[in-house]
C-alpha cells in the first residue's frame, strides 16, 4: 500500500466535491434539514409535557449519530459507484492502484465528509437548540469509532454486492442504511422491539452504541460493557466484510465484471 497512491484517490475525489452542487448537498443539505426538523419537533416534545426526559438531547444526539453512520457508509458505497456511473473503474484499475489503497481513499473521504457534517450539525444544534455534543467529552471517542467503523464495513459490503450483482444492486448503496434503521434503536430502546427484533438488534454495533448514547445523554454511566460489544461485533463483521469484498473482487476479475461495470 503506497500512501501517494491513496492521497491521489483522495484529491481526485475532493477536486469532484469542490465542482459538484449535488455532492455538497448530500453533505450539508439534507443533515441541516434533519436536524431543524427534528430539533423543532424534539422543542415541541419538551414543552409539551409530553415526555420525561430531555427531549431536545436524546433525540438531537441520536439524529446527528445516525447521519455520521449514513455519511460513513455512503462515503464508501457510492464513491465506487461514482467511478462505475462516469465509467472510469477501468482505468483505475488499470494503473498501478491495489483494492486496499482504493478502499483507504473512500475511508479518508468518508472522514473528510464526517468532519464538515460534524462541524456544520454541531454548530447548528448549538445555535438553535443550546445542544453542545462535545457535553459527552472523551465518550464522544468511542460512540463515533464504531458508528464510523460500521458504516464504512456495510460500505465495503455494498460494494462487494454491486461487484457481484451489477448496477441493478446499486440501490443497496443508498437502502441498505434504511433496512437496519429500525433494528438499531436509534430513536427508542432495544426493549421496545419485539423479542425477535431484540435479537436481531443484538447484532448490530449501531444498537449498541445508540442505547449506550442515551444512557450517557440521560446522566447515567459509561456503558463500557455495550460498547466493547459493539466493537468485537464490528471487529468479526470487517474481517467479514473484507473477506467478501476481495472474493466478489477476484469474482469480477475472473469474469469480466469490471467491464460489464464499466
Amino acid at each position: 500500500m503506497k500512501l501517494h497512491r491513496i492521497n491521489a484517490l483522495l484529491i481526485r475525489h475532493l477536486y469532484l466535491y469542490r465542482r459538484s452542487l449535488p455532492r455538497l448537498m448530500d453533505i450539508f443539505y439534507w443533515p441541516v434539514m434533519d436536524i431543524l426538523v427534528w430539533g423543532f419537533f424534539s422543542v415541541y416534545l419538551e414543552k409539551s409535557g409530553m415526555t420525561g426526559f430531555n427531549a431536545v438531547s436524546v433525540l438531537l444526539g441520536a439524529m446527528i449519530f445516525w447521519d455520521l453512520l449514513n455519511q460513513s457508509q455512503k462515503a464508501v458505497s457510492v464513491a465506487f459507484l461514482e467511478d462505475v456511473w462516469e465509467k472510469n473503474l477501468i482505468n483505475i484499475f488499470v494503473a498501478p492502484v491495489r483494492v486496499s489503497e482504493f478502499l483507504g481513499a473512500t475511508v479518508l473521504i468518508g472522514l473528510v465528509r464526517i468532519a464538515l457534517v460534524s462541524v456544520v450539525l454541531g454548530g447548528l444544534a448549538f445555535l438553535f437548540y443550546h445542544f453542545n455534543i462535545f457535553v459527552l467529552g472523551f465518550y464522544l471517542i468511542p460512540f463515533v469509532a464504531n458508528l464510523l467503523l460500521f458504516g464504512w464495513i456495510l460500505g465495503i459490503f455494498t460494494t462487494g454486492v454491486i461487484l457481484r450483482y451489477g448496477t441493478q444492486a446499486q440501490i443497496l448503496a443508498f437502502g441498505l442504511i434504511f433496512i437496519i434503521q429500525p433494528f438499531s434503536a436509534v430513536f427508542y430502546p432495544i426493549s421496545a422491539l419485539p423479542h425477535a427484533l431484540q435479537i436481531v438488534a443484538f447484532f448490530l454495533p449501531s444498537s449498541h452504541v445508540f442505547e449506550g448514547l442515551r444512557a450517557v445523554l440521560s446522566g447515567n454511566a459509561f456503558p463500557a460493557g455495550p460498547l466493547l460489544l459493539a466493537s468485537v461485533i464490528n471487529l468479526l463483521y470487517l474481517a467479514l466484510a473484507l473477506f467478501f469484498f476481495m472474493a466478489m473482487f477476484r469474482r469480477a476479475k475472473i469474469k469480466g465484471l469490471l467491464q460489464k461495470l464499466d
